[in-house]
């Protein structure tokens, strides 16, 4: 999007470890890292990836200026040899990442880095913030256009984003969540987000009367035009003036598109709208609704009856003011020692942060009667889930529960993207992100996606990985 070189937008702790890994002869040892969250935001059955395409931005452009080193040999911490090597850094690891636009769910590796000590663990930061935020607001972006059940919703956040960055990508992430467009330009520019908009109230008041302002709007935007109505009196001024407006393009031979409440009790005053609407003869013209709208607003708001065709949605989507963390890790899963792979486990007294071990991937089964997703499986990375075999699967929470699967499709999500270093994946552009999210969350069963008290989605360790994380748990406990 811009020429920043954001190389050196990492924590200082891996810059520091990156000269002791470097000091002490590990800065080229094989290591194996995954980017992994442990708990959906919202209480929610599902999230969607998002992010991957800014990752391999930025992995592409890794590079320190003299500028960058200069500054690192100003903190009189880092040895000139490392230095040395930070000024002809070449990016050489394997990555992995499952796409953008899948659903996805808490442990399973969302990202796998496979390469030298130095260089897994300095990209660390930037797959984190990158993935992080643009899975949150995917996340958010689709419950919310889930509870508006087909209507269409405009991602209207731009000016209460965390920042620039937040607005810009937020926005993106959005549109793949499955928003119909954006209040935010740059995103249309560079993205292909299809930027929408109207007005705002100082339209309206910049003219002496509200009608005149309609007026004003409709003479330039014939074709186009959605009246915002809300500035005085939706009932007593701003439909009726909108009424007579819509009703001169008609006789100009224009067709007026929609008005917009933006305040005040929108189940009620959009019934009101709608009513003196049609009595008008223009059931045609949409009502659109916009004002802090979240899921479970709008959700009320269609059991209530509201006349809304479409949704704009800004800062509780675009900062997902319910719960604004999305909380991914990375985590050190293995080492290569001589051509093989010793697992690494993190252990907690909080269970939650206990890591799945070694090099793995993650494969989701899919009911081949129903098409619907059943059940996610991590595996170790060499081992094959066979379809012509029954498998059996165990509720994560209740492992004495188990189901047996024999008419079943398995499909391993992560592609590589980097392969030491070169990137070999071809990223598809937004639509078809947006188009393949859709896809996906289709196989996904309604239970799912049930704004509170979702069912929980399986995910389960293979056998051999099960039995390997308790190997090493067994191992730590008895010392």
């Amino acid at each position: 999007m811009d020429n920043r070189n954001l190389t050196m937008l990492v924590d200082f702790y891996e810059l520091t470890m990156a000269n002791g890994f470097f000091e002490n002869g590990k800065g080229t040892e094989t290591v194996y890292f995954d980017m992994f969250f442990r708990k959906v935001p919202d209480n929610a059955g599902y999230a969607v990836m998002a992010g991957v395409q800014q990752v391999i931005e930025y992995i592409e452009n890794l590079s320190f200026t003299a500028e960058d080193i200069e500054y690192l040999r100003s903190k009189n911490m880092f040895c000139e040899d490392f230095l040395h090597y930070l000024e002809s850094f070449e990016f050489k690891c394997d990555v992995w990442a499952i796409p953008e636009g899948t659903p996805i769910f808490p442990n399973e590796p969302l990202i796998t880095v496979k390469g030298p000590a130095i260089q897994a663990q300095f990209i660390e930061t930037m797959i984190l913030l990158t993935v992080n935020h643009q899975s949150l607001i995917a996340t958010k972006a689709n419950r919310i256009v889930h509870a508006a059940q087909g209507r269409p919703v405009m991602e209207f956040g731009s000016r209460r984003a965390q920042g620039y960055d937040g607005a810009v990508y937020g926005a993106r992430a959005a549109y793949i969540g499955g928003c119909a467009g954006t209040a935010c330009t740059i995103s249309d520019r560079d993205f292909g987000v299809k930027a929408l908009g109207t007005m705002a109230h100082s339209w309206v008041q910049l003219f002496p009367t509200e009608l005149e302002a309609f007026r004003a709007y409709a003479k330039v935007y014939p074709d186009s035009c959605t009246l915002l109505i809300d500035t005085y009196n939706v009932l007593k001024s701003g439909i009726p003036n909108a009424v007579t407006v819509f009703k001169e393009l008609e006789a100009q031979g224009y067709k007026g598109v929609g008005v917009r409440i933006d305040s005040g009790d929108i189940a009620y005053l959009s019934k009101k709208a709608r009513k003196m609407l049609d009595d008008a003869g223009l059931d045609y013209i949409k009502i659109v609704a916009s004002n802090s709208l979240d899921e479970f607003i709008i959700r009320d708001l269609i059991m209530q009856g509201a006349e809304i065709d479409s949704f704009g949605v800004g800062e509780r989507l675009v900062t997902s003011k319910s719960e604004p963390v999305f909380g991914g890790v990375y985590k050190l899963v293995a080492v290569e020692e001589n051509g093989e792979i010793i697992p690494k486990i993190k252990i907690s007294e909080n269970i939650i942060k206990i890591t799945n071990p070694s090099y793995k991937t993650v494969w989701r089964l899919f009911d081949n009667k129903s098409g619907n997703a059943v059940a996610d499986v991590i595996t170790l990375a060499d081992e094959i889930i066979d379809n012509s075999r029954p498998y059996t699967i165990f509720d994560p929470e209740q492992t004495y529960k188990q189901t047996t699967l024999t008419d079943f499709t398995a499909k391993k999500l992560q592609v590589q993207i980097f392969k030491e270093g070169k990137c070999v994946y071809k990223s598809p552009d937004i639509e078809e992100i947006r188009c393949y999210c859709r896809e996906q969350l289709d196989t996904l069963w309604e239970e799912v996606k049930r704004l509170e008290n979702p069912h929980g989605y399986y995910v389960d360790l293979s056998q051999p990985l099960w039995e390997l994380k308790n190997k090493l748990l067994s191992v730590h406990f008895s010392k």
